[in-house]
């Protein structure tokens, strides 16, 4: 098992994310008041890592989409990522 690190902001993403039912691109935006741009960049590598998924499904997420698009913790890494982020 390879141990997950996270930045800053992607740890802010990643609290910001609701496990339950997941969180829209704007949620997220809001409640970590980083620039949507930022957001956007941060949620695409985060979906290509595979730790978080896109509902509905998109292969790329930008700035035009990232506020409609809701997003979920990966249930296959969430023990992991929960992990990493009582770590820090």
């Amino acid at each position: 098992m390879r141990q997950i690190k996270f930045s800053g902001r992607e740890q802010a993403v990643i609290r910001a994310i609701d496990y339950t039912v997941g969180s829209t691109g704007a949620e997220i935006r809001d409640r970590t008041q980083i620039d949507g741009a930022d957001v956007a960049d941060l949620m695409q590598a985060l979906c290509e890592i595979g730790y978080v998924e896109p509902t509905p499904y998109t292969e790329q997420i930008g700035f035009a989409n990232y506020a409609t698009t809701r997003f979920e913790v990966n249930p296959a890494y969430a023990q992991e990522i929960k992990e990493a982020l009582r770590r820090k």
